[in-house]
């Protein structure tokens, strides 16, 4: 079997690092950037950290701060004409997966105009051009967005999540600065630590994993589930190794791909405005216990990795320990357990289970399952 893997061409990790900043835009020649982030963390002063080292190094930049938490269509079509307006010639992207995902797609259309629909960049988009340079600097810990080739756009009339795969859409660096993530409120830090997680224990049972992206999955698993607690009370050394260990996640989910937990976490997303985190934090164990089914060898591994005891446990107890460890967790980090708290309604399970069956995290899952499959779970998570 034949893997492909693709990875960030520079990175650079720890507290401060982000003064790095000015020598990757002086060094690679840009004159004019464009800020992509948004009001919030403009408002509590996060990009006043980064603006401050362009301002001291008399660096030319226009910023562009219309995003959602789930952005849309119509927020990629607004910085499409910013960015249009201003002439930049990079994008310095500031925030959370919200943000750095509207930033690939405003990079990726600029460059293909072709795809100005946006829509039609949904999957794997057949684009020819890399994207507009992006230099990603993430405020949360958890979507790995800055290193990853997929980013997620809603399309507000449909309801619908677009999510969509492309290579060219990968930043060129990705500074990742625990000093940036460290105004998270507590909530926000174990939602997107739980989405971390989610991502490594999903590509660690993807028909597309390998011993690569295995290997990311199991020490990301290892530092997020035995760190993530501390850094949510502000632990600065959890705190790194979470900002790192959600990247090495990014690194294995982006080329093994993903599973049902995304497929299941992007419609409420659609529908209700659900955080990704939340969503994902609220499904994960009970996709766990689901896949359990097929591939029991697989959460030994996974148990160990977790630093769990799984001594002469098999089969059906060794899926019970790992989805019981991962249920308790999100139940001590005050994670809602049913998706009926962040609005779902009995109703619109038919809808939900359509759309989770056609979205593309689907084909990855290691069980199959058709329409019928998706509605009974969706049900128990209610």
């Amino acid at each position: 079997m034949n893997n492909r893997f693709i990875l960030n061409e520079t990175s650079f990790f720890g507290w401060g690092c982000r003064k790095e900043l000015v020598n990757q835009i002086v060094s690679r020649g840009f004159k004019k950037v464009l800020i992509v982030t948004d009001d919030n963390l403009i408002k509590i002063g996060v990009v006043d950290k980064v603006l401050s080292l362009l301002d001291s190094s008399s660096i030319t930049y226009d910023v562009f701060s219309d995003i959602k938490p789930n952005p849309t269509i119509s927020n990629v079509k607004h910085g499409l004409r910013v960015i249009r307006k201003n002439h930049n010639d990079c994008i310095i992207a500031i925030g959370g997966g919200s943000v750095i995902d509207t930033a690939k797609a405003i990079g990726i259309v600029l460059m293909n105009p072709e795809f100005k629909d946006i829509t039609s960049l949904e999957g794997v988009a057949n684009t020819k051009n890399e994207s507009l340079p992006i230099i990603a600097l993430p405020t949360t810990a958890g979507t790995a967005a800055e290193v990853t080739i997929n980013y997620v756009i809603t399309d507000e009339e449909t309801k619908t999540k677009l999510v969509c795969v492309d290579p060219h859409s990968i930043p060129i660096v990705a500074i990742v600065d625990t000093e940036l993530m460290a105004a998270m409120p507590s909530s926000i830090a174990a939602a997107t630590g739980l989405d971390a997680l989610t991502h490594a224990m999903e590509c660690f049972i993807t028909k597309g994993h390998s011993e690569m992206s295995d290997m990311f999955a199991l020490k990301a698993m290892n530092m997020i589930y035995n760190n993530i607690e501390k850094a949510v009370i502000k632990d600065k050394d959890a705190m790194d190794k979470m900002a790192l260990a959600q990247y090495i996640a990014g690194m294995g989910f982006s080329n093994a791909g993903l599973g049902i937990v995304h497929s299941m976490a992007h419609q409420l997303g659609a529908l209700y405005d659900t955080p990704h985190g939340i969503a994902n934090a609220i499904l994960l164990p009970y996709v766990l216990e689901y896949n359990g089914e097929v591939c029991a060898d697989r959460y030994i591994d996974m148990g160990k990795a977790l630093g769990l005891n799984m001594d002469n446990l098999k089969g059906k107890e060794a899926v019970s320990k790992v989805v019981k460890a991962i249920r308790d967790l999100t139940i001590r980090l005050n994670i809602p357990q049913h998706i009926s708290e962040v609005g779902a309604k009995t109703e619109d399970i038919s809808l939900l289970a359509f759309k989770a069956l056609n979205d593309p995290c689907t084909p990855g899952n290691p069980r199959e399952l058709d329409i019928k499959d998706f509605e009974e779970l969706f049900k128990k998570v209610l």
